[in-house]
């Protein structure tokens, strides 16, 4: 049976657990009214209570450790510029707590009994992050600024003991700096001393706060699992990675027991546990979770159970709660899928692909039951970063677009994560188009396969993978009937000059500086090979984008209009970097729709 595309984004999310201090309710974010909002349980899989009840996007949600409430985040038409709230557990009374408007707060954690939190703003400058401490009745701008900084600063969490943050300095996507605050002195230890690019990232301080377990690739192609020792500055490896990455790591300080994550080739692989030394792991029975991806962990407050979040390409996001000893699961939220059967999902294969230097790249295809040999059109569906991976996860636009008889092929070209370190690096700077080339030789591989139409091929993708989708129309013209550029960058030089002071230099390390690069990165940008362009177009984009400025989708969509290419373009005043809200969701994907069976 064929359902309409806004029955398919109706399908709900549930994820984002966090145990409130009597270890028996949960709460966690659902967006059954449109936007995700807060809601609580006190039991599995009954009716929640829903906590919040704004029009915007609530981001994140986190329980005191002691007492009945909770900080949320919450930003204004995707500006990305997050405020942080009080909310007591029943929801009566909301506290604005930093009322700084014009300034991104990133959380930073509450301190061991609740009585205080941490975060990093840019308040006192856009284009770098300081860190905060507050206290937890007070508002505004009485925080206390404990560390200016001058870059890309994260709070990792309070120390066991209350005195000291560890802190992030991220330099690039690979490369991270970290250092531990004295919040009372204002003393900073820099403690990962290195050079090249280090990725160290999922920190978490160990219990008795002389060390910081954490993911790194130091000294490596993949990322593992590590201790950090704080007096010596030595690096001890925990769990190789091996083949495959490490993805994240939370440890419950008090008990020593923590959850880590293999990335398999997309699929999450978790194991359960609790140190038995510095670096020994007594294993617990694995998690009966659904196959897929699992992530967001949290414990309770003995560590006695922890909430997980779950998806696969055939199930929709929802919590579940661990016994961590035992490794029983049990589903505590009930998103729905809006009437639509489970079954009726389609699940991806795995499948490789020979690119132009003999590189294997891996991808998800995906193909209709009933696809009709030669006369199937394909998405093309490129993913953003570039740092990014297309794993197996829930998606209720391609799941729409299958059941209206497209088959979906999603690449994980040169540059994306998940592969190693070596791989994730091949597309910098001067390698840009060697990605393109993999999305080039990705469509070859197409052609080849019997359920495809050659000539009904469609580009789609969304921010980096925005451009990807206008390089390949103007490096292969002649491979597509139709792309969808979803907050894509136009060009590089553009998009560099208005990105948000803060993200600039994270994007210069990747793409390449202005400075140095800028006769390289207007080669690359597709605004200066429009006329190249043979495929209809469709531009889509949030007027507050903070990361990709809507210009890149003017200039593009005013540029190709003049060259003569048939292009459309559809602006959000009340969105930025995606859709957030439903009724923007169900009329962008729509229009993709409906561009899509008028071309394609």
């Amino acid at each position: 049976m064929a359902y309409d595309f806004e029955r398919y984004l109706n399908v709900r999310s549930a994820y984002g657990g966090s145990f409130g201090p009597d270890g028996e309710r949960l709460s966690f974010l659902l967006d059954v009214t449109g936007v995700p909002q807060v809601w609580r349980l006190d039991d599995p899989e009954t009716w929640p209570d829903q906590l919040t009840f704004y029009d915007e996007r609530v981001t994140f949600a986190s329980w005191s450790p002691e007492q009945d409430e909770l900080i949320f985040g919450m930003d204004e038409g995707g500006n990305e510029r997050q405020q942080l709230f009080r909310l007591d557990g029943d929801g009566e009374i909301i506290t604005p707590l930093t009322e700084t408007p014009d300034a991104k707060h990133r959380w930073g954690g509450w301190n061991s009994d609740g009585s205080r939190f941490a975060f990093a703003s840019n308040r006192r400058n856009h284009a770098v992050f300081d860190v905060y401490v507050q206290d937890r009745d007070e508002t505004g701008g009485n925080a206390e600024l404990v560390h200016e900084g001058d870059g890309w600063l994260s709070v990792a969490g309070w120390s066991p003991d209350d005195d000291r943050l560890a802190v992030v300095e991220s330099h690039s996507s690979f490369d991270q700096d970290l250092h531990v605050l004295d919040i009372e002195s204002g003393d900073v230890e820099h403690v990962t001393s290195h050079d090249g690019n280090v990725r160290y990232r999922s920190v978490n301080w160990g219990p008795d706060g002389d060390a910081l377990y954490l993911v790194t690739d130091e000294g490596s192609d993949t990322t593992y699992l590590a201790r950090l020792d704080l007096d010596s500055g030595d690096i001890e490896v925990v769990e190789e990675g091996g083949e495959w990455n490490v993805d994240g790591v939370t440890l419950d300080e008090n008990t020593g027991r923590l959850v880590y994550s293999r990335n398999e080739d997309g699929y999450t692989e978790l194991t359960v546990g609790e140190l038995t030394g510095e670096t020994t792991i007594r294993e617990f029975p694995t998690p009966n979770l659904p196959r897929g991806i699992a992530g967001g962990v949290s414990f309770d407050p003995d560590a006695e159970r922890f909430a997980v979040t779950v998806t696969g390409s055939t199930t929709n996001e929802n919590v579940y709660v661990v016994e961590t000893e035992t490794g029983t699961a049990e589903r505590w939220t009930d998103a729905s899928t809006a009437g639509i059967p489970p079954e009726t999902f389609v699940r991806p294969k795995l499948v490789h692909f020979e690119s132009f230097d003999d590189r294997e790249i891996p991808a998800f295809f995906s193909v209709p039951e009933d696809a009709t040999p030669g006369e199937t059109p394909v998405i093309v569906d490129i993913h953003g970063g570039p740092e990014s991976q297309r794993r197996p996860s829930f998606s209720p636009t391609k799941q729409y677009f299958l059941n209206r008889g497209y088959a979906v092929f999603e690449p994980n070209v040169r540059g994306s994560s998940g592969y190693g370190k070596e791989y994730s690096h091949l597309d910098d700077v001067e390698k840009r188009m060697d990605s393109v080339a993999d999305i080039e030789a990705g469509v070859e591989w197409l052609h080849d396969q019997r359920v495809v139409d050659p000539d009904r091929i469609v580009a789609m993708g969304g921010s980096y993978g925005g451009f990807m989708v206008l390089a390949a129309l103007t490096e292969y013209p002649d491979l597509w009937a139709a792309g969808v550029d979803i907050v894509g960058i136009a060009n590089f030089v553009t998009f560099l000059e208005n990105t948000g002071d803060w993200r600039r230099e994270l994007r210069e390390a990747e793409y390449g500086s202005l400075e140095d690069d800028r006769e390289f990165l207007e080669s690359v940008s597709p605004i200066n090979n429009v006329r190249s362009i043979e495929a209809s177009l469709l531009v889509l984009h949030g007027e507050n984008d903070p990361r990709v400025p809507v210009g890149e989708a003017e200039q593009i969509a005013d540029e190709a209009a003049e060259r003569g290419v048939p292009v459309e373009k559809l602006v959000f005043p009340d969105e930025g970097h995606g859709f957030s809200k439903l009724e923007n969701r169900i009329k962008a994907y729509t229009t993709i729709a409906e561009f899509l069976d008028e071309h394609v």
